[in-house]
């Protein structure tokens, strides 16, 4: 098994998280995007996250069910996300951060998705962006496979961490989006909104190391702000809000 794909990592991915102020405010701004799609969404169901890892979205949003496919401790629940647990319009939101482009199957994640979904759900993907500052990264510095030319959605996973396709998020909901709509009738996107340019980055991620001290992460996000001024397409992670219909 690949270190990235060990449960054991989960104490390292918390430490990581908690000692980096600039990463922490990075998750706290997705958290915040989550807790607006629930607010817009049904009132009854559940409320879960997929690939929790070692996130902290419960001490945000209380009642959150927390999930991953790795047996995580302090997860909620070990779950699949192409054969979910949860009954037949279940669930009325589902958070995933830099969860789908790790999902070989997104097929049937997306089936699983519509059959959870209560009418109105709320599905908030949080991925990678392949825009002109995110391509380049993707393509030639980040550990993870990018392949934004793959002709098929699946791939062959090597594990829920080191398999992936960096470019997935883009390819299903702008590059093949009519084949989305018309695959998926039951799910509709309502917005696909580029973020973060550089702050993630900067911050170097779930790495150890850092180039953004604690005062300098409101400098970070200053500059985030600036750049998607001049151009939207900056972003290198997008938020994608998905209703089912």
């Amino acid at each position: 098994m690949s270190e990235l794909d060990s449960p054991d990592r989960i104490t390292e991915l918390r430490t990581i998280i908690a000692a980096k102020p600039a990463l922490r405010c990075f998750y706290e701004d997705v958290y915040s995007r989550y807790a607006a799609c629930i607010a817009s969404g049904p009132r009854d169901g559940l409320v879960v996250e997929l690939g929790s890892g070692g996130g902290f979205a419960q001490e945000v949003i209380p009642g959150l069910i927390t999930t991953d496919v790795l047996p995580y401790d302090g997860v909620d629940q070990v779950v699949d996300a192409t054969k979910m647990p949860f009954a037949d319009g279940s669930v009325r939101f589902f958070g995933m951060l830099n969860v789908f482009h790790h999902i070989p199957d997104v097929e049937a994640f997306l089936t699983e998705a519509t059959r959870c979904l209560a009418p109105g759900g709320r599905m908030l993907i949080i991925d990678q962006h392949p825009g002109w500052i995110g391509k380049p990264i993707l393509r030639y510095i980040h550990h993870e496979p990018f392949r934004p030319d793959a002709d098929n959605w699946r791939f062959d996973s090597t594990g829920p961490l080191s398999g992936a396709n960096g470019a997935l998020a883009w390819i299903v909901f702008v590059r093949d989006f009519q084949r989305f709509q018309k695959d998926f009738p039951g799910l509709s996107l309502l917005n696909y909104r580029p973020f973060a340019p550089l702050s993630y980055w900067l911050a170097g991620g779930l790495k150890s190391w850092s180039l953004l001290p604690g005062p300098a992460k409101s400098l970070a996000r200053a500059l985030d702000r600036t750049l998607l001024s001049i151009s939207k397409d900056s972003g290198c992670f997008v938020e994608i809000d998905v209703v089912r219909v």
